[in-house]
């Protein structure tokens, strides 16, 4: 290789990094140059945020493509949401003004003539989303080859984000039916900043292809941070307290008053994000900081972004955040959580503990840029401790998990690793009834091969899928041919032919809200005339609604309103978070960035817990016919130690924290626990018992229509650990001879 990567990137990429005034080409991104111009094979570039793992990717590829011009598009960059394609679209857009490369996207913000030329031309590079790669492959069958036949790289953007869930797995089987189509199978380049398991990212970039997976890895060291944790007490909302208000009202909307104070101060004067883990979250914090900013003679800074916000307000977001000079506040759900660039961002605010450990670091991640150390302050939200409550009631769990996150990622930069499920049924179907809109009647033979090769797919047995087809049969969503091939049915051309069916994920209807003939929003269920709810940190009354255009419209309301924003806040805990948090309660251990509220808090929790005997074996009696059993293991294994306890008979109920109560004394209980049948018998009696129960469904967008049997089996495959539950029966049978 030649010493200087410089110099073997194309002219015009040379003349844009002088132009850039770019001080050196990034160690990781002269590896990332080595890596894909001289081998053949797939690279995963794995580096922090901000640290040039895009431009680490591009270079060397728009560098491969000036030298040996593709005849169809070249590179296609996979990008997992429309506002981060567009910011990268606007970055490539300078990089390529002096090159013959075009540049263009395709989503749903797109318009008809962009893509139309983007047809017609078929050069360069492509970025999209899963969905719009799934609609281009349904409804552009005959273009394939002249748009993708000459492909040479696909780029995935924040695959960790994608490995996590169903998307990820759809944009696995979108690689494998894109290769169906190219002359050759095309290089795969991920781009990721959190990865927990290097060598499962490895597996996932590679999928059923035999090239081997180069990993570029930033070797800069650790990054400098500036953390904060604090602790503050919600108080309780009075009965009227959701309701509207006058105009004459002006008490801020806050459970936590001190914490928006805070806040307040805290974000004056800079450009700084706030994390909430609600879109309810979110309205009430804005509206909050906005009648403080009122009450104090403050300028109004504050945004809104989260999924229910129109475009036109979260761009106006975006932009006010990357205009330099001007302070600025947006307060965000996880929509803000990935690359888009927002400029010189200076701090970021974190309310409650976050999903994961991984959405830690990409939070974290988002300040601290161009050399600075990333900033974040952490806030802990706890209600107000009631002294008659049972011990468990009273720990600090938020506090520490947030302990916990900061700990496992500062002191081992652990992240969680993803979990696969080895029988993913809702995508199943959805590729299954795709690949008949693409490729129109095939033989049941030929169908099970095409999408039985498709990596995702790859546990899912012959008899599995009969089962599937059979079900699909009957519920007309496919037919059978006199030739006995299979085509889709009345429902399943229905399905496929809506544009709803592109995305895997759930969607649920929504009504459009409109102030005046400008749309503010979204919400899933239209609110009662009259009501005053919360939409881009404002209230709004609701003047009418339109159900059969699916419409409301609203004016401008002061006061206070009523929350209509439903979810946030349930999410998976892994194994390893609950154990450092146990491990936490139980040490002396003290964390420099706790502030005197939050350190006071831990060590209250670790004084009540030594008092109780929390920490000392894992069943406590909390009444003459209830004990509490305390397994400190993270939500997978817990929620299936109570799917198996529920089955075999044990009364339970779900208790603070990651606790669980058993109604019963000792010895009976132990008696229960002591006739547990072996694993084989309960996954049989939960299979039977999923049957007994009248067909709903499952998680997945399309798993009302898998056959209950083979939905059966995915749920006791992949939503329960059954050995884990029963490994963890057998330590709470021995700690129940302690307490007997």
């Amino acid at each position: 290789m030649t010493p200087d990567p410089f110099a073997r990137l194309a002219p015009f990429i040379q003349e844009y990094i002088w132009r850039e005034g770019w001080s050196e080409i990034r160690a990781v991104q002269a590896a990332a140059c080595a890596a894909i111009l001289d081998t053949d094979d797939h690279v995963l570039i794995t580096s922090g945020t901000a640290s040039g793992k895009t431009e680490a990717a591009l270079l060397p590829i728009l560098t491969a493509m000036h030298h040996d011009p593709p005849q169809s598009i070249g590179a296609l960059y996979i990008g997992p949401l429309k506002a981060l394609i567009n910011d990268q679209f606007y970055r490539l857009e300078g990089l390529l003004e002096a090159s013959c490369v075009p540049v263009s996207a395709w989503h749903g913000d797109v318009s008809a003539s962009r893509k139309a030329r983007t047809l017609r031309e078929a050069r360069g590079v492509l970025q999209i989303t899963p969905e719009s790669l799934e609609g281009l492959l349904l409804r552009r069958g005959t273009s394939l080859r002249h748009l993708f036949g000459d492909l040479r790289f696909v780029v995935i953007d924040e695959a960790h984000a994608f490995m996590a869930d169903e998307r990820g797995r759809q944009v696995q089987c979108l690689l494998d039916r894109l290769a169906w189509v190219t002359a050759a199978p095309p290089r795969r380049v991920g781009l990721s900043a959190t990865l927990g398991d290097v060598s499962q990212a490895q597996a996932w970039l590679r999928g059923r292809t035999s090239r081997a997976v180069q990993v570029v890895a930033d070797s800069g060291g650790h990054r400098r941070i500036r953390l904060a944790l604090d602790h503050f007490t919600q108080t309780p909302l009075s009965a009227d307290d959701g309701e509207p208000g006058t105009d004459d009202d002006a008490t801020p909307l806050s459970r936590a008053p001190g914490l928006y104070d805070h806040l307040y101060v805290h974000t004056q004067g800079r450009k700084s994000l706030v994390f909430q883990s609600s879109r309810q979250g979110v309205e009430e914090t804005v509206q909050s900081l906005r009648e403080l900013a009122e009450q104090r003679g403050g300028r109004d800074i504050y945004h809104v972004h989260h999924g229910s916000v129109a475009a036109a307000y979260r761009q106006d977001a975006e932009a006010a955040m990357r205009e330099a000079g001007t302070p600025a506040c947006t307060v965000a759900t996880v929509t803000l959580e990935l690359g888009i660039d927002l400029g010189q961002l200076e701090r970021v605010l974190q309310i409650g503990p976050p999903a994961s450990v991984s959405s830690f670091v990409q939070r974290l991640g988002r300040t601290g840029r161009r050399g600075e150390p990333g900033e974040m302050l952490f806030y802990v939200l706890e209600s107000e401790l009631d002294d008659t409550r049972p011990p468990h009631d009273r720990v600090p769990w938020a506090l520490l998990r947030a302990i916990a996150t900061v700990e496992l990622y500062v002191g081992e930069r652990w992240v969680e690793p993803a979990r696969t499920p080895q029988l993913p049924t809702s995508l199943l179907v959805h590729q299954s009834l795709g690949m008949l809109e693409q490729y129109g009647e095939q033989h049941p033979r030929e169908l099970a091969e095409r999408v039985l090769g498709l990596t995702p797919f790859s546990h899912v047995t012959h008899d599995q899928y009969r089962d599937l087809l059979r079900g699909l049969i009957a519920s007309d969503h496919l037919q059978r041919t006199d030739e006995g091939g299979l085509i889709l049915g009345l429902a399943g051309g229905a399905l496929v032919h809506d544009w709803h069916f592109l995305a895997v994920f759930q969607d649920e209807p929504e009504y459009a809200v409109f102030s005046g003939t400008s749309q503010i929003g979204t919400i899933g269920a239209p609110p009662d005339v009259g009501r005053v709810f919360p939409l881009i940190g404002r209230a709004w009354r609701v003047l009418s609604v339109d159900d059969g255009r699916r419409q409301v419209f609203v004016r401008r309301e002061r006061g206070r309103n009523q929350g209509i924003w439903l979810g946030g806040g349930d999410f998976e805990v892994h194994d390893r978070v609950v154990t450092a948090m146990r491990e936490i309660l139980a040490s002396e251990n003290d964390y420099t960035y706790l502030q005197p509220a939050a350190r006071e808090r831990l060590q209250a929790g670790r004084e009540l817990a030594r008092a109780s005997g929390l920490l000392t074996g894992c069943v406590h009696p909390l009444s003459g016919h209830q004990l509490l059993l305390t397994p400190w293991r993270g939500t997978h294994v817990q929620g299936s130690l109570l799917t198996v306890l529920n089955h075999i008979g044990v009364p339970t109920v779900r208790e603070a924290g990651f606790a669980l109560g058993l109604r019963g004394d000792a010895a009976e209980l132990r008696e229960m626990l002591g006739a547990v049948p072996d694993e084989e018998t309960i996954r049989a009696g939960l299979r039977d018992a999923h049957l007994a129960r009248p067909h709903q469904g499952g998680p997945g967008k399309f798993d009302r229509l898998v056959a209950p049997g083979l939905l059966a089996d995915a749920r006791i495959t992949d939503a329960l650990d059954i050995p884990g539950a029963l490994a963890e029966l057998r330590v709470i049978n021995d700690a129940l001879l302690q307490v007997t």
